[in-house]
C-alpha cells in the first residue's frame, strides 16, 4: 500500500454540525485525542526506541491540560464507533518533556514518522490527515475575502468569517506525478527521470506539477512533461493516487507514452533529466546505488511508479 493511503476512519460528516454530539465525544472515555505539536504527531515511547512505533492517541483530558479551550481541535472520524480527534498543542513549550505528556512519548516530524517503518499503515494515513487539517487551520486564520479573523466550525471542516459571512473549507491541491516511458526496438525500455534543484545530488524521480484551472489530468501530464523536459507524449494512463500532507496535496500518479527520447530541460524547473533503462531502474528500486544514482524512498508515490514500471 502507498503510504498515507488506506485511511480506515468513518469521516462522520453528518455529525460535524451536531455541537452536542461533538461535546459528548470530546469527553467520552472511549474517544482518543492525537496531540500535534508544530504539526509533528505524538508517538508513544522514547525517541530512540527500537522496534514498532505506536501513534500517541490518548484518552480525553490529558493533552487538553497543555492548552486552552480555544486550541484547534479537529474530528478525524470514527473507528468502530469511537471518535478520534487531532488537537494542536503548539502553544505549549516542549510538551513531551514536561507536563502531563512527560515520559509518555515524543513528537516526530511527519516524514520521519512515515519513513521509520515502525508505524502501521492505517496510522500513517490517519496522522497524515491530522497534519493536513491542522496545517490548513494554521494558514487560514483570516478571511481571504475581507481580512477579518475566522472561527473554526463543523468539527474543523469549515472556518466561518462573521464579518462578511464567508465560509472557507479545507482544500486539497491536485498534483500530477508522471513517469514518461518509451520503448525502442534497439535500445529497449526506458523511463524519464529528473532531479529537481532542491533534490539531493544523485536523487532522481518522476516529474510532477500542479493541475491548473480548466485542465484535465491528462492535459496536465502532457503539459508538465513538455514544459519541464521538452518531451512530447501521447497516451496517458492512471496508476494510483496518494494523499500527501506537505501541506495538503493529492498526488495523481500516471504513466505517459513518449513519442521519442528527445530532452530539452527547463533549467528553471529541473537541474537535469535523463532516460533510465529498465535494468538500472530495477537495481535502484532494490536499493542499489548505480552510478551514484538513487530514487525516492517508498514513502513517495514516485517510488511506486518506477517500481511498477520496472517490474511490470
Amino acid at each position: 500500500m502507498i503510504p498515507f493511503s488506506g485511511n480506515p476512519l468513518d469521516r462522520a460528516s453528518e455529525k460535524r454540525t451536531d455541537a452536542a454530539w461533538l461535546a459528548a465525544k470530546r469527553s467520552d472515555s472511549s474517544s482518543l485525542i492525537l496531540p500535534m505539536w508544530k504539526l509533528n504527531p505524538f508517538l508513544l515511547g522514547p525517541e530512540n526506541a527500537k522496534g514498532p512505533l505506536e501513534a500517541g492517541f490518548l484518552r480525553p483530558g490529558l493533552a487538553e491540560k497543555l492548552v486552552g479551550p480555544d486550541a484547534c481541535c479537529v474530528l478525524l472520524g470514527l473507528e468502530k464507533g469511537n471518535a478520534l480527534f487531532a488537537l494542536d498543542v503548539s502553544a505549549a513549550p516542549d510538551p513531551a518533556s514536561q507536563g502531563p505528556l512527560a515520559g509518555l512519548g515524543h513528537f516526530r516530524e511527519m516524514r520521519s514518522a512515515a519513513m521509520s517503518g515502525g508505524l502501521p499503515e492505517k496510522d500513517i494515513a490517519i496522522l497524515g490527515q491530522a497534519k493536513a487539517m491542522l496545517d490548513w487551520h494554521r494558514r487560514h486564520g483570516f478571511c481571504a475575502n475581507c481580512g477579518a479573523a475566522t472561527a473554526l466550525a463543523d468539527a474543523g471542516y469549515r472556518r466561518r468569517c462573521e464579518a462578511c459571512n464567508t465560509d472557507h473549507f479545507p482544500r486539497t491541491d491536485p498534483v500530477v506525478i508522471m513517469l514518461a516511458t518509451h520503448t525502442d526496438p534497439e535500445l529497449g525500455d526506458a523511463c524519464l527521470v529528473g532531479r529537481g534543484k532542491q533534490f539531493p545530488r544523485g536523487m532522481f524521480s518522476a516529474l510532477a506539477g500542479f493541475v491548473e484551472p480548466g485542465e484535465t489530468i491528462e492535459e496536465a501530464v502532457r503539459r508538465e512533461l513538455m514544459e519541464e523536459a521538452g518531451v512530447k507524449t501521447g497516451k496517458v494512463s492512471y496508476y494510483a493516487t496518494q494523499p500527501w500532507p506537505f501541506p495538503s496535496s493529492l498526488m495523481i500518479g500516471c504513466f505517459a507514452e513518449a513519442e521519442n527520447r528527445d530532452i530539452v530541460v527547463d533549467q528553471n524547473e529541473l537541474a537535469e533529466a535523463f532516460w533510465l533503462e529498465k535494468s538500472k531502474a530495477r537495481a535502484l528500486i532494490a536499493g542499489e546505488r548505480t552510478d551514484g544514482l538513487f530514487v525516492p524512498p517508498a514513502v513517495a508515490i514516485a517510488h511506486h511508479l518506477i517500481k511498477a514500471w520496472a517490474e511490470g
